[in-house]
């Protein structure tokens, strides 16, 4: 089962409501954790007091800091949050603060909520999101401003094609837990895994190649990975999606088609223009969805933030 004992919850000082830190709450009553609200400020007038000294510097810091701690305390208890852990921190990169504080308070989840588009109903990702979701160590939960109703369908996006052990152990932990999640949130887990197209180049330069014999092998090696892969973890066939096409059109198609309510995906650790492509797709699978996304990180991945 999940093991979570603290949760971390990122403010939005914008926002009304904080949806954050109701999902951080809704999974603490269901783990045990303890929940901390962290808010991240700055006032860009600060970068124009360099000719006042080194103490009247941090005396207008520790004014903003220390007026934004009484407002989200008292933000808090208006929402029924009276008790809560309140952190204010000082940085201009938001997302520098809240990895650093993650990683030397054990953080064993971050949430934070997403933004939804004023004209569109997609949900906009912003900068900070992305940073969080590529140099946080701990799963990143990204919510948006709706219920998690039982019965409700959680997909895995898996790639059971892949021979890399990277992606083969990373694949276990993301279906581990999609079905503690399942168990957690009463709800039910689907496995969805794309396979690429027959290469229309290499059907047109090569005579003898047959783009229907390429395409079934291709096909029936995913689906026979696939069953092996749901077996293991007792997810039925009627819950696994084998499709052909791109994991950014694949994923959010499916996850749309079974109006899920949380999209389970995972980045693979790695660097150098590896790691850029497999970041960039795992981008445009996330910039698709329109639903609440937990990203996980490999074993033994280790932050650039420290």
């Amino acid at each position: 089962m999940i093991e979570c004992k603290h949760i971390l919850a990122v403010v939005d000082a914008e926002r009304d409501n904080q949806p954050a830190l109701s999902r951080a709450y809704e999974l603490a009553e269901k783990t045990g954790a303890s929940v901390t609200a962290m808010m991240v400020v700055y006032d860009l007038s600060y970068d124009m007091t360099t000719m006042l000294n080194p103490d009247e510097r941090e005396a207008m810091r520790d004014v903003v800091t220390n007026d934004h701690a009484q407002w989200l305390a008292e933000s808090l208890s208006k929402l029924g949050f009276p008790n809560t852990d309140i952190v204010v921190e000082w940085n201009n990169r938001a997302y520098e603060a809240i990895i650093h504080y993650a990683i030397h308070n054990k953080i064993d989840m971050l949430v934070k909520a997403t933004k939804k588009h004023d004209d569109l109903s997609s949900v906009i990702f912003t900068p900070t999101d992305w940073h969080l979701m590529r140099k946080c160590p701990c799963p990143v939960l990204l919510v948006k401003d709706h219920d998690w109703p039982e019965d409700g369908e959680i997909v895995a996006a898996v790639n059971v094609g892949s021979e890399d052990d990277e992606h083969a152990a990373l694949n276990d932990k993301i279906t581990t837990i999609a079905n503690d999640y399942a168990s957690l949130l009463k709800g039910s887990v689907n496995l969805v895994n794309s396979f690429p197209s027959t290469p229309l180049n290499i059907a047109i330069e090569v005579p003898e190649f047959d783009p229907d014999t390429y395409y079934n092998a291709v096909k029936n090696h995913h689906e026979k990975e696939m069953k092996a892969h749901a077996l293991k973890y007792g997810v039925p066939d009627n819950k696994c999606f084998v499709k052909e096409g791109l994991p950014e059109k694949v994923i959010p198609q499916v996850a749309k088609d079974l109006d899920a309510e949380l999209v389970i995906i995972g980045t693979v650790g790695r660097v150098g223009i590896s790691a850029a492509l497999i970041g960039n797709t795992a981008e445009h699978v996330i910039d698709e969805l329109n639903c609440d996304v937990l990203a996980l990180k490999p074993e033994g991945f280790v932050s650039p933030i420290n």
